[in-house]
């Protein structure tokens, strides 16, 4: 049979691509390699900001779905002596019921007249010509080979990317990405012996010895039960996320007599979004795009933006009959717009992080070298300056930290640099390589200075 849309991936971004397309009158399937009834289920920290959900026109879920209101985010420094309290609309939404969640995007998609071909392991893209044209696929079942046939796919297949991973070259879409920016992480779903009184915020834990480039998160769900888990950078000699969370989390007393109800590994792509993310024929969205927040590691809102615009993006093409690169280029322009921009910020923010000690972290929280109003702006994408009082030098000098100070600052000009040339992304890709070459420059530039 042959679709205008075949969608590889039932998770977040695929559901939306598929429902967007579909509501545009567009013949589209969804290919995934879950059975139906586990779509949804993923390892993930299951927060997601209510502003996402107004981003692509969805009112919020009624059925289950939501388990707990959040209010904002508490940053905890390494010694635990400092706590940042971010409370704004950007920060407050739902910790989901992960697998209702899921459920209720793939019914709205099915309800839009896309067909589902579920326990189906997508093996390839077909490519003729320098188009994408289809996938090759397996049935998990049977074991038999299937052919889908159509005029576009969207790569919705999570940190696996196996259709951008087997791209030809000439499409420039990166198909590998470096271990260096990715991080390992590893979650449980707990029972706890009695419900924690007044948790309405998102616990994110900074330390360098327990979590290396990353954090440890503790999320409170409905019903006395805890979303936990960390995640470390993949680079160097990086320690086993499981080991750590066994050693470092598990032995707060808040977990004394706590059951396990589920647990598990993942990877997330933490970086700045693929410079570009489609060729003839092809969309990459989701995980499979490197739409992950570098700071936090959210990517269900990001996901859900991107699959909504490759629908629309794709349904306007299909109307004009040409779906070469050049066409579809809309979709890089509108993800970059809307978040891509404090993605590639939020990227520069992650790199002086990886090389900060336990006590540059300490100072700078304590002395309030950032502010919580700084942790905002820049959580927003908005531009901020740093403000340095002279008594702050002074107590920097005295304690030997000016070097981490100066890195500081170079940060945050380096943010605003990117975040103005990320506001000049190319409007055709006939723009694209001389704006790429500088991106490069600029977070090589970033590399050296912050990590070198």
């Amino acid at each position: 049979m042959m679709y205008d849309v075949i969608v590889v991936g039932a998770g977040t971004a695929g559901c939306l691509a598929a429902k967007a397309a579909a509501e545009a009158g567009l013949k589209v399937c969804l290919v995934e390699r879950k059975a139906q009834k586990e779509i949804g289920e993923k390892i993930c920290g299951d927060a997601l900001g209510e502003h996402h959900l107004k981003s692509v026109g969805l009112e919020p879920p009624q059925h289950g779905e939501l388990e707990r209101r959040i209010e904002g985010v508490k940053i905890y420094s390494p010694d635990l002596e400092t706590v940042f309290t971010v409370r704004h609309e950007d920060f407050s939404g739902y910790l989901l019921n992960r697998r209702l969640f899921g459920q209720w995007l793939l019914r709205m998609a099915l309800d839009n007249g896309v067909d589902l071909f579920d326990s189906t392991q997508c093996l390839e893209p077909i490519i003729e010509k320098g188009f994408v044209t289809g996938v090759l696929a397996k049935n998990m079942k049977t074991g038999e080979k299937a052919r889908f046939e159509g005029k576009t796919v969207v790569d919705a297949s999570g940190f696996l990317a196996v259709i951008r991973r087997k791209l030809p070259e000439e499409m420039t879409i990166e198909r590998e990405i470096s271990n260096e920016d990715v991080e390992a992480c590893y979650r449980e779903i707990r029972q706890l012996k009695q419900e924690v009184e007044e948790k309405n915020y998102c616990e994110i834990y900074l330390n360098q010895n327990v979590t290396p480039g990353g954090y440890t998160w503790i999320f409170y769900k409905g019903g006395a039960k805890v979303n936990a888990g960390l995640g470390v950078c993949m680079r160097d000699n990086f320690p086993n996320p499981k080991g750590q969370f066994y050693k470092h989390v598990l032995t707060k007393p808040l977990f004394d007599g706590s059951l396990l109800l589920n647990g598990g590994a993942w990877y997330d792509p933490t970086r700045r979004p693929l410079d570009n993310m489609v060729g003839n024929g092809v969309i990459i969205t989701g995980d499979a795009a490197c739409l992950v927040n570098p700071i936090h590691g959210g990517g269900i809102g990001p996901s859900m933006l991107s699959g909504y615009l490759a629908g629309k993006t794709i349904a306007e093409a299909l109307e004009k009959g040409d779906v070469s690169q050049e066409a579809l280029w809309e979709y890089n322009v509108k993800y970059m717009n809307s978040y891509g921009t404090k993605q590639a910020a939020l990227d520069v923010f992650r790199l002086l992080l990886l090389k900060c000690s336990n006590e540059d972290l300490n100072y700078g929280m304590k002395y309030k070298l950032l502010t919580e109003e700084d942790v905002l702006k820049a959580g927003l994408g908005e531009d901020f300056h740093l403000n340095i009082t002279e008594t702050v030098k002074r107590v920097f000098k005295g304690m030997k930290r000016i070097h981490f100070l100066n890195k500081l600052r170079v940060t945050v000009n380096l943010m605003n640099k990117v975040k103005a040339h990320y506001r000049n992304y190319p409007k055709t890709p006939k723009n694209f390589e001389k704006w790429r070459l500088k991106t490069e420059a600029l977070f090589k530039e970033a590399k050296l200075k912050l990590t070198g």
